[in-house]
């Protein structure tokens, strides 16, 4: 085979893991559903809506035949979707079921500031096998998520995040855009070697800490916690450095991710968006990682509707847009170019599995009601002269 040759057949394997007879079968489309979050159904105690999370250590498959170990809200990564209506009270229960410390930041709700979850400046961690109860009023309307705000450089990409959607019976975008469809993305990064370490570490330092705590050890130096900045300033005239100067980690230690998800998973395993011709389908895009991400839609323009849960004055039209770290971006697809699309991050080093492409955030946009002349999955195949074509391109 020359380079030409080569070049061609593998540009080609790139979009087989898109052919119509695997992406329509109903196999396929039911076990997509389970690659979306489902909302959660709350317990109602009088005016509130309840409900429960717990963290525990649980296994994350990231693609077939690589898994890693995460922090994970009720044994799954993203955590279930919660999904109230604007105005509703809120309860949520949250049960640590780790050995490491935590707290629930609601990112983009105007919650009370007791309620905001940042450890030593509204609160105190939740520490292993304590329960914290939040309440607050479901506010503003939109695209939100949660997250843990303790050792969030870890504990984020290790897997704590999920969506909150509140919701307005009277949606302005509905009124513009009808739909009955949605889709909820999460988009993050993880460097599984920092993973790795960090909680294997993190973890040995939490047993340290509380065998001193129950043997009535504590001391604010080990613990790097204090009353106030001038108790700081003092010990660090009595001879105490506090973490920073002496660091765990050099820059270069820092998370270089390596993985890039969707809903938890990588190319191939990222789900895909169904939809119909003369159909408008809203996508929630919601950026719980480090990295910024372009992502970007083939054969179709796509509108602007919702920037960090707000409706935009004037909705835009666009094919790329940007996503940056803390952003949730939602988006109006139009049925109007009837195919198999793809829908990735347009800076490519985001769509690798280890380095590998393709990979991490590639995915499919797939018409269900595709005529049965373009659902044959030797047509492409036969177009270039072969008598088939591989299932799957995992190394280009």
């Amino acid at each position: 085979m020359n380079r030409r040759e080569f070049l061609t057949t593998g540009a080609v394997a790139t979009t087989t893991a898109f052919l119509p007879k695997f992406l329509l079968a109903d196999s396929t489309r039911e076990a997509n559903q389970k690659k979306f979050s489902q909302p959660m159904t709350p317990k109602i105690d009088g005016d509130f809506k309840e409900f429960r999370l717990f963290i525990d250590i649980a296994q994350q498959e990231i693609v077939p035949g690589f898994k890693i170990h995460t922090l994970a809200f009720n044994n799954q990564v993203p955590g279930p979707e919660i999904r109230v209506n604007q105005g509703d009270k809120v309860r949520v229960f949250f049960k640590n079921r780790t050995e490491l410390n935590h707290t629930i930041h609601w990112h983009g709700l105007h919650v009370p500031w007791r309620m905001d979850g940042v450890p030593y400046v509204n609160q105190m961690p939740v520490m292993p096998g304590q329960e914290f109860v939040y309440e607050f009023v479901a506010e503003p309307y939109g695209t939100h998520f949660y997250h843990c705000h303790w050792g969030t450089l870890l504990h984020m990409q290790s897997g704590m995040y999920g969506s909150f959607i509140i919701e307005n019976p009277d949606d302005p975008i509905k009124k513009e855009f009808p739909h009955e469809r949605e889709y909820t993305l999460l988009y993050s990064a993880h460097d599984t070697n920092f993973i790795r370490r960090e909680l294997n570490s993190m973890l040995e330092r939490m047993k340290e800490r509380m065998y001193l705590m129950k043997t009535g050890r504590f001391n604010k130096e080990r613990f790097a916690v204090f009353d106030t900045k001038d108790e700081l300033l003092q010990a660090i005239q009595n001879g105490y450095q506090p973490p920073y100067v002496v660091n765990r980690r050099a820059p270069s230690e820092l998370p270089q991710p390596n993985f890039f998800t969707v809903n938890g998973k990588s190319y191939p395993a990222t789900p895909n968006i169904y939809i119909r011709e003369g159909e408008n389908i809203r996508v929630r895009l919601i950026n719980a990682g480090t990295e910024e991400h372009f992502l970007h839609l083939h054969g179709h323009d796509f509108w602007l509707v919702c920037d960090d849960g707000l409706p935009v004055p004037q909705p835009w039209q666009q094919n790329t847009l940007r996503l940056s770290p803390g952003k949730t971006l939602d988006i109006i697809i139009e049925g109007k170019n009837r195919g198999i699309w793809t829908f990735h991050d347009h800076d490519t080093r985001r769509v690798t599995n280890n380095g590998l492409y393709p990979g991490g955030n590639l995915m499919a946009l797939v018409y269900e009601d595709l005529p049965p002349e373009e659902t044959d999955p030797g047509m492409m195949a036969k177009k270039i002269g072969l008598t088939s074509l591989p299932m799957v391109a995992l190394d280009e």
